[in-house]
């Protein structure tokens, strides 16, 4: 059996499949990926969802496929909470709760993702309506997933 990546080398790669590509601010997507993987951490977060914190866009931002996550030296656990928090296109946003909450582990990725993503110091550099339309999508989702108001 071949040795699973070591926590480094998942940054390493998320890292190096996200090179170039910004968030909606202009910042490096780097500095959200690490954001979601110390979020997870600091809720009491396990290796394997560390690990699919690097890797929870990198499929979704076709920084990665899905054959690759297939294949990858990765935990089922891992490869399964980074499909169940890869949004599809067409989706809807109940579908893709309820994957979420169906998937153990993958909460908690969500959350940390949802809580970077809302964060008003990286909502406050858009312009009116993109951060008003955000706002209110990242807020549903905490609905439809059962999270209460972030602290």
């Amino acid at each position: 059996m071949t040795a699973l990546l070591t926590p480094t080398e998942v940054e390493a790669l998320a890292r190096a499949a996200h090179e170039g590509q910004t968030d909606k601010a202009g910042r490096p997507y780097a500095e959200h990926l690490r954001a979601v993987a110390e979020g997870v951490r600091a809720r009491g977060g396990d290796a394997d969802q560390i690990a699919a914190a690097w890797l929870h866009d990198s499929v979704e931002d076709d920084a990665l496929t899905e054959r690759w996550l297939e294949e990858a030296a990765l935990s089922r656990r891992t490869k399964d909470i980074v499909r169940a928090v890869t949004k599809r296109a067409g989706e809807p946003p109940e579908a893709y709760a309820r994957r979420i909450l169906a998937t153990p582990g993958a909460l908690l990725v969500k959350e940390a993702d949802l809580a970077h993503n809302a964060d008003p110091a990286r909502l406050a550099v858009l312009d009116g309506p993109t951060r008003t339309r955000l706002t209110e999508k990242y807020a549903r989702m905490r609905a439809l997933l059962g999270l209460g108001i972030p602290d």
